[in-house]
């Protein structure tokens, strides 16, 4: 079993019997007064209950895919625990600006993978801006879809509208993009010049 398979399956046994038992999903959740007394990992398990079917199979459907192309690059470099670690960093880093700025609200409840699969989809995105990504059945260039994630998601953090947490979408893709460079500071220019060199095929 690979080390996507693996997160996806622990991913759906923990929120699958966080469904069932409220107490885990207590236990698990982002909530900041937890946090701020010393419950420190919910930082990180926040990332392995989800809402509800739809939540959980969109994250892990996306996970599935990139995760085992970015497995396949990543691992020859930082070995399965590194790919490991890269992903859990991403859980936990797109939730700390959320922690900063709620840890006084009581209210505030934060949960899903989002932000380590957002990592995960653009650090894919890095390497290949042009690779056709199906987005509700439509082909869309990856590149194309990175703006408009990272637009709407800015736009939607401002609104305020719904209960999901774009904020952690975007520092997500944020880790992924300087996890990457970081790995590899040529990447940035690879990027550039594939960016301005279209190829769809």
């Amino acid at each position: 079993m690979t080390a996507t398979l693996a997160l996806i399956a622990v991913t759906v046994a923990v929120s699958v019997a966080a469904w069932q038992k409220p107490r885990l999903l207590d236990a698990l959740i982002y909530w900041p007064p937890a946090v701020g007394r010393g419950e420190y990992w919910r930082l990180l398990t926040h990332g392995f209950i989800h809402a509800d079917g739809a939540h959980l199979v969109f994250n892990m459907i996306t996970f599935f895919f990139f995760g085992r192309v970015m497995e396949r690059v990543l691992v020859p470099h930082i070995g399965v625990a590194g790919f490991v670690l890269f992903y859990l960093a991403g859980l936990v880093l797109a939730m700390l600006p959320t922690h900063l700025r709620q840890r006084g609200n009581p209210n505030y409840r934060g949960l899903g993978a989002s932000g380590a699969v957002s990592a995960v989809l653009f650090a894919f995105i890095l390497l290949q801006p042009w690779a056709m990504l199906l987005v509700f059945v439509i082909p869309v260039p990856a590149i194309v879809f990175a703006a408009a994630y990272v637009g709407y998601s800015i736009w939607a953090e401002k609104q305020a509208r719904d209960n999901i947490n774009h904020g952690a979408h975007l520092w997500g893709a944020a880790w992924g993009v300087l996890f990457m460079l970081g790995l590899e500071p040529a990447l940035l220019q690879h990027f550039f010049r594939a960016l301005f060199s279209p190829s769809f095929g």
